[in-house]
């Protein structure tokens, strides 16, 4: 395909973009000129077959093809009602998939919408690892306030290791943190936290700063009061989750945070060595 005409497409792609709330979407009767087809009745049949492909990916059809009816413009100033579907960025990627390849309409539509969607698709996941990275961060904080807390009242290190360890046994429902960690496969030498899903994260740190409000408010001193604060926090936390259909224990591991970390820096680097090029030029 030369280079000319994949501009062009592109351009007339790009315009056809409607957007609501920042959401974007397409109206089929537009994206059925883009892929060149002239009766509707004949593109009908390439969006049932999209319809079908959503429905094998295990997709609701109804939010990605949304009927609808507009008024269009048919001369001297007169309008009629025509229906119409409105279409997701996916919706647009079946319909494609299910086009004629060989038209370069078609075969620009499917690349086109591919990469985009695969654009999305990346966005959302690093969005999502980028609020893991965010409560991870939020709850080695909260844990640095517990220790300098419980330090000020003469508690040291293995003390803070024990109240730690009692709050992960209540929040796991009866499951040590080494037992955890087993369950999980995280190293031993690994804070459980790096494998936790995100939920489960904010929850530990929900109760962490339960208690940390708690011991300034109530002045408590010794270890044995502030372990049993700590357990009925964690226990308290737990109980929501629950409630919610969660236990905490039984959710499964996720990609370790520091692997996440180090990709998401790499990420940055590439941007910044982007940047600096386009701004030698």
């Amino acid at each position: 395909m030369k280079k000319e005409l994949i501009s062009k497409l592109h351009s007339n792609f790009e315009s056809a973009v409607n957007q609501n709330n920042d959401v974007e979407f397409w109206f089929a009767r537009d994206l059925q000129l883009l892929l060149g087809y002239v009766q509707w009745r004949n593109f009908l049949l390439v969006i049932d077959k999209a319809k079908l492909a959503c429905s094998k990916a295990n997709q609701n059809i109804f939010d990605h093809f949304a009927e609808v009816s507009k008024m269009v413009n048919i001369g001297s100033g007169s309008k009629r009602e025509v229906d119409d579907i409105i279409l997701t960025r996916y919706a647009c990627y079946l319909i494609a998939q299910n086009g004629d390849s060989k038209k370069d309409e078609i075969a620009f539509a499917m690349n086109y919408f591919a990469i985009q969607t695969r654009k999305q698709e990346l966005l959302e996941l690093r969005l999502i690892n980028w609020e893991r990275l965010q409560a991870r961060d939020k709850l080695s904080l909260s844990e640095k306030e517990l220790s300098g807390l419980i330090y000020q009242k003469g508690i040291d290190g293995n003390g803070f290791a024990r109240i730690r360890s009692k709050g992960d046994y209540a929040l796991f429902g009866g499951n040590s943190t080494l037992e955890m960690k087993s369950k999980l496969g995280v190293p031993e030498n690994r804070p459980l936290a790096d494998f936790l899903p995100t939920i489960t994260i904010k929850a530990k740190d929900f109760a962490n700063e339960l208690t940390n409000v708690n011991i300034r408010k109530a002045n408590i001193n010794s270890e044995n009061e502030i372990t049993g604060e700590h357990v009925k926090n964690n226990k308290d936390v737990r109980g929501l989750l629950i409630k919610s259909g969660i236990k905490p224990e039984n959710l499964k591991a996720e990609e370790d945070l520091k692997k996440i970390e180090r990709n998401v820096k790499l990420d940055d680097k590439k941007v910044l060595k982007n940047t600096t090029k386009l701004n030698k030029k």
